[in-house]
This record gives structure tokens, sequence and C-alpha cells, in this order.
């Protein structure tokens, strides 16, 4: 009960007397406050919602940012983004994109450069430590041919090392085949400059061996060396691939004399003929990187015949 005073005219006062049941006070109460914390709960547990929802997208689009930088820090050139999340991480996708691309093209020029830099500095080479090796024995003659072999193994390893780090692009694989079919291309032409009849075969299919291009490329580059450092002009050879079930099998082999001592030749640093004696232990080292293993013999062609056996790499998903 609620008493109020109210003054009325000629000083007459009033008094006002309200009454409401103590039932009628409380009545709804409960149901209105239960509606007001379900709105509450609502309203909380929506606005989580779409918080988690943001945060998972910003998340998202940041994740894969990480990613493709992490493959590219690993050198995997080819990797993309799709840009996706708020405009600051559609930009940053967008850039990262423009950037891949500028070093994918910057990458390719190197190795253009090196490719061309191999083949003009390598073929005048050989062509000189051949010509070296027709100026008999006397102590003149042996320092000029010391000087080329030096002058060629700096080349090798400068070459070599510049190519490390640009030429891995799958990852420590390569194709062998096309490895191969590269190789006799370069080699090709001072095989027709001395008359040497050569046939390739078996680099049709493609054959991937967990070998870097660049060491594949030594190893064949050392092993078509001795074919051409250690045949008279003229003589054929023949570079052939097979592929196994599981393995790739590449062989060189020639028309040569041979190798009289077999033993002799696979021990490091071992040559009969003035040079380093490094060229089939390069081969060898490669071939047994990968599982396999380097076998030399007498073929039907009458020569040596030099087997590089590769273990197989597993083809990429």
């Amino acid at each position: 009960m609620h008493l109020q005073p109210v003054l009325l005219d000629g000083g007459r006062v009033a008094v006002v007397e309200a009454f409401v049941p103590r039932a009628e006070l409380s009545r709804g109460v409960d149901q209105a406050w239960l509606a007001l914390s379900g709105v509450a709960v609502v309203l909380v547990l929506g606005s989580v919602l779409v918080a988690d929802r943001l945060g998972a997208r910003v998340v998202k689009a940041a994740a894969g940012l990480a990613d493709g930088a992490r493959k590219m820090g690993q050198g995997d050139l080819t990797t993309r983004v799709t840009p996706s999340g708020p405009p600051e991480l559609l930009d940053a996708g967008g850039a990262f994109n423009r950037m891949a691309d500028r070093i994918g093209q910057l990458v390719a020029n190197e190795r253009e450069i090196l490719a061309d830099l191999s083949h003009r500095l390598r073929t005048p080479l050989t062509a000189l430590r051949l010509d070296s090796e027709t100026l008999g024995q006397d102590p003149n003659a042996n320092r000029v041919r010391q000087a080329v072999h030096a002058l060629e193994r700096e080349v090798n390893e400068l070459i070599r090392a510049a190519r490390r780090e640009l030429d891995d692009p799958d990852g420590g694989r390569c194709d062998a085949a096309q490895v191969v079919h590269d190789r006799l291309v370069f080699w090709s032409a001072l095989a027709d400059d001395q008359q040497r009849l050569w046939n390739l075969r078996g680099t049709e299919r493609r054959a991937l061996v967990p070998l870097t291009r660049s060491d594949l490329a030594a190893a064949m580059d050392a092993v078509l060396g001795n074919v051409f450092r250690h045949t008279p002009e003229g003589v054929g050879f023949v570079v052939a691939l097979f592929h196994q079930v599981d393995r790739v099998v590449i062989v060189i082999e020639d028309a040569g004399p041979g190798i009289d001592d077999l033993e002799a030749a696979l021990r490091r640093g071992s040559s009969g003929a003035g040079s380093t004696g490094l060229g089939l232990d390069i081969a060898r080292r490669a071939a047994e990187s990968t599982g396999g293993a380097l076998v030399v013999d007498r073929g039907p062609l009458g020569g040596t015949r030099v087997q590089l056996r590769l273990g197989l790499a597993e083809e990429p998903v």
C-alpha cells in the first residue's frame, strides 16, 4: 500500500491511497528475467560464432600464405596461393603470387645463362684437352696437359656449385630420360665434329630417379667425357636407357679398345691415360646414392660398357 498526500483548493489536504497486492508486484518478473537472460545468451553465442567464423577465415588465409612461403623456402618455385580473407590478406596473396612468378622467371633466366656458360666453356675445353693429349710425353707437354685438366676441374666445379641451388626444382629428383637426352644433345656437336657415329635409345618415357639434375648430368658428362678422352676419333658409341621394375639402367657403350684393368679404373684417382681418374668415381657415387651401383665391363661393341644402375624415385603427388 502506498499513501500520497495531495494539496487541494482552500488549503485542504487529501490523502491518495494506492494498494497493489504483493502477488501482483512479482507477477511476470521471473519470466522477464528468463527472457532477458535468454536474449543475452543468444547474443553472446551469436557474437562468439561470428567472431569464430571471421577469425577462422583470417587464420585460413594466413595459414595458406605461410604454407606457400614454406614451400617456396624449400625450393618449390611452382607453389601459388589462392588469395582469400580480408582485403589486406587478399592483397598479400596477390603480391605473393606475383613475387613467385618473378622468382620463377629469374631462376629460369639464371638456368639459361648457366646452361649457356656450361656449353660455351666445356666444348672448347674438351677440344683443348683432346689436343693436349697429342703433344707427346715431354715435360712441357705434360705441364700443358696438367694445366688443361686443372682448368677443366675448376670450371666444372664452378658451374656445378652455381647450379647446385638452382637445378633442383623437384626436391632431389629428376627425369633421367630428359637428362640423358639433354647431355647427348650437348655432346653430339663434338661427336659430329670427330665423325663419331652415335645412337640414343630409351628416352621416350619418363624415368624419375632420386638424383638432382646437376648430379646426374655430372655423372653422364664424366662417363661420356671418358669416351671422347680414351678412344680415337671416329669411334662410335651408344647410349641407352632401360626401364626395369625397381630401377633405371643407363648404359654407355663404345666401340673403342676397352679398359685393360677394370679394377684399377674403378679406384678413385687411378688413371692410365694421364687424366684425373675421378670420372668413374663421380658416376659411381651418384649411382650408389640412389641405392644402385656402377658396373663397368666389356660390351658387345668390343669396347667399354658402363652401366649406371639407379634406384627409382616416388612420383610426386
